[in-house]
């Protein structure tokens, strides 16, 4: 198994109908950002209720993306985790079959809407980050005339890149969020 794999779930439409779900997708980001919860913990971090949240917990289980956390709680407080860092997924696998199309555009809305989220938050946040961090966050927003494999190639190289990244967390360490998009665009020239 590579290094990649061991962080990354591979999304396949059973995966995928776990995930088109937002809330599932919120639970899921929550155990693996802030790691293992219990049902009531997350419940009160998504501000939604305890049995909802739980609900969802037993499909992510089912879909292999969480798992119940035994070294912790008990019969009663049960505790989960994720078992991956991240997803990977190819539109080419979905887009096409009549019976995932709708899960994989509800689940990509979501992910788009949850990166929103995230750096929204850290610019409300920006003040709070110490003289160390606050110029070593960066928002790139870059225009490349390419081919699709010119596309595909730099993609690959990013994601090289951060995989040589991947480690376990150490002391001294910050979580920092690595979002990499590329896509195209259709041109749209003024009308007279």
């Amino acid at each position: 198994m590579g290094k990649s794999e061991r962080y990354l779930a591979r999304v396949d439409g059973r995966v995928l109908r776990a995930l088109s779900h937002p809330l599932r997708v919120k639970i899921l980001e929550l155990l693996r950002e802030d790691g293992p919860a219990t049902a009531s913990g997350l419940a009160k971090r998504a501000g939604e209720s305890s049995g909802t949240t739980s609900w969802h917990l037993r499909q992510l289980a089912e879909s292999g993306l969480i798992a119940e956390d035994t070294e912790r709680g008990s019969r009663r407080d049960r505790w989960w985790k994720a078992l991956h860092e991240g997803d990977r997924m190819r539109a080419r696998d979905f887009i096409d079959d009549p019976d995932l199309a709708g899960p994989f555009t509800a689940y990509a809305h979501t992910m788009v809407e949850r990166r929103y989220a995230a750096e929204a938050q850290f610019v409300a946040e920006a003040r709070d980050w110490a003289d160390e961090w606050i110029d070593k966050a960066v928002f790139d927003d870059s225009r490349l005339s390419l081919t699709p494999d010119e596309t595909a190639a730099l993609t690959d190289e990013i994601l090289e890149v951060v995989n040589r990244y991947r480690r376990p967390e150490r002391d001294g360490d910050t979580q920092v969020r690595v979002q990499w998009a590329a896509f195209p665009r259709k041109s749209r020239p003024e009308t007279p």
